[in-house]
């Protein structure tokens, strides 16, 4: 029988317990899962455009391939070919440093290709 002087309590946590672990775990699988790849991509896509310099060749998230030809604090210039036409684009904008030869993004580019 339940009586009311609180004996019971012990049974009480672990059943609380096993309905909250599941759940628990489920979030703790996400983030090391989703959540912490996701950061590290946008990390190192922040430090690499950042790090752009004048003659570089990048690869923009339109697809416009060109070499830097300056660098502002949140934009930079590009020249597209070699009638020297200019574009100026906002750093966000920059999907990956050299020529982008695959479309599923910036893993492999043919700068890394010919290093091979």
């Amino acid at each position: 029988m339940l009586s009311g002087t609180g004996t019971d309590t012990g049974s009480g946590t672990i059943g609380l317990l096993g309905t909250f672990l599941p759940l628990i775990l489920l979030v703790v699988v996400f983030y090391f899962l989703l959540i912490r790849p996701e950061n590290k991509k946008k990390k190192a896509a922040a430090q690499m455009r950042s790090a752009l310099a004048v003659g570089d060749q990048i690869t923009t998230i339109g697809g416009v391939v060109g070499t830097v030809c300056a660098v502002k604090e949140e934009t930079i210039v590009i020249e597209t070919s070699s009638d020297r036409v200019r574009m100026e684009f906002t750093k966000w904008a920059v999907s990956s440093r050299g020529t982008q030869t695959t479309q599923d993004g910036p893993g492999e580019t043919k700068d890394a290709k010919d290093k091979k």
